[in-house]
């Protein structure tokens, strides 16, 4: 999954290797190029933004400049299909030196935008810092990857906001080196360490004790939460009771009494309910008054939305909660174009309930016999099969990026990857703002 990204992160002054040839046009590509993120995790263990890169291709691993500006553009284009997605995470977008004079980056929304660059073969000194400080001017925050060879590396070093180092491709030694020699450069300005493709624990580890700020690779994914079963937090199992009660008959009067049993949960539903996230009009002080404002369907997709909350998160947790949030408003997003006129909730629940066996630690077939849900989205989860399953399917594709699947899938649920894209987009900024209100 991460091959392409290591390509990039350690060339040494070449472009991305992700790239397409010259000869097409920039619609095209942008119609054509599905997009993929990759987390950023911070210190703190919790993620907090994304690397934006576009599809593998080895075209032009040794494109010219001209080459390497029109495959920016191309990324840049598709993210301005959707400024949203940075909202209340980071969005690190790398890019060539030579592209940092390109239009398209005037149409970015500058907060929480880290253009990384990667100084080109031929880079002036000059005209990269003046760049830098343009940039600067606008808003951006800036990130330069380690290229010692580079002419233009020693000044560009001392404007940035970021320093990126390949792990996976370094040896320990490197990456400890670039971190006293980056904190000893930063006298005038903090610059943050972005420690790429880090792989294992071990070497998330390794690069928190030499003061990193920022993580991106697949430790994340290898890291174990160690919990057996969902006793990691003691208010699923209440919370999945009052998803019984909603969807099913029971009086509001019972569903209230169910609340009742653990304050402290009663506290949270309401706290999340009443979050800018939801963008209520009305204030809400009981369940069942959220029951009279939102209906029961409504506040079905909310209490589910909240199961995925984890106290005191872990990687794998976080990892986890994206998923399950990403998945779902993909689908509902997606659902506007492929199955237009259709209900989306269902949708959001097929893409939210698809993460719950592992959330619970149970199969998920046993998981969903215990609650009342559409033959629909049962059918899509156990079977993949029915009118949501390839949805679904495009989901878990752009989850796993499978470039391979995400094509076949898209194709089979009729969505083109401009479609997908612009859906991934609005999915990654809906995540991060719901959970930007939980502890």
């Amino acid at each position: 999954m991460f091959s392409g990204l290591k390509k990039l992160f350690s060339n040494e002054s070449g472009p991305s290797a992700a790239a397409q040839p010259a000869s097409a046009s920039p619609e095209n590509a942008v119609a054509s190029l599905f997009l993929r993120r990759d987390a950023v995790f911070d210190r703190n263990n919790r993620l907090s933004g994304h690397i934006f890169t576009l599809q593998e291709s080895s075209t032009l691993a040794d494109a010219d400049d001209a080459a390497q500006r029109d495959f920016d553009q191309t990324l840049l284009d598709t993210l301005n299909t959707s400024s949203e997605a940075w909202n209340t995470s980071t969005a690190y977008i790398p890019l060539s030196s030579a592209s940092l004079g390109l239009p398209a980056i005037d149409r970015l929304k500058s907060s929480n935008v880290v253009l990384l660059v990667q100084l080109a073969a031929e880079a002036e000194a000059d005209s990269v810092c003046e760049a830098i400080d343009l940039l600067h001017e606008r808003g951006f925050q800036i990130g330069v990857f380690r290229q010692p060879k580079n002419p233009a590396f020693a000044r560009v070093i001392q404007l940035v906001d970021y320093a990126a180092i390949d792990i996976g491709a370094n040896v320990a030694d490197t990456a400890r080196d670039f971190s006293a020699a980056v904190r000893a450069t930063a006298t005038e300005r903090p610059i943050r360490l972005l420690a790429c493709n880090v792989e294992t624990p071990d070497d998330l580890r390794f690069c928190q004790q030499w003061h990193f700020n920022n993580f991106h690779g697949k430790f994340a994914s290898l890291s174990s939460t160690g919990r057996s079963d969902s006793s990691g937090d003691p208010h699923k199992s209440l919370l999945l009771n009052i998803l019984r009660l909603v969807q099913g008959d029971a009086e509001t009067a019972e569903i209230a009494a169910a609340m009742k049993q653990d304050p402290l949960l009663s506290f949270r539903i309401l706290r999340y309910l009443n979050s800018p996230a939801l963008g209520l009009s009305h204030r809400i002080d009981s369940l069942a008054q959220a029951l009279t404002i939102l209906g029961r369907q409504r506040l079905t997709r909310w209490l589910s939305v909240l199961l995925f909350s984890v106290r005191e998160p872990q990687l794998g947790d976080w990892l986890l909660v994206e998923n399950a949030l990403t998945r779902g408003r993909l689908m509902e997003v997606l659902g506007e174009t492929a199955m237009p006129g259709v209900a989306h909730d269902p949708l959001f629940l097929t893409g939210i309930f698809s993460c719950l066996g592992n959330l619970l630690h149970r199969p998920l077939a046993e998981t969903l016999n215990d609650m009342l849900l559409a033959d629909d989205i049962k059918s899509a989860l156990l079977e993949r099969s029915g009118p949501y399953a390839p949805l679904l399917a495009v989901a878990e594709a752009c989850e796993d990026f499978d470039l391979a699947r995400m094509k076949s899938t898209a194709l089979a649920a009729g969505l083109a990857p401009r479609t997908v894209n612009r859906a991934l987009l609005a999915a990654t900024a809906w995540a991060s703002e719901v959970t930007e209100y939980w502890e």
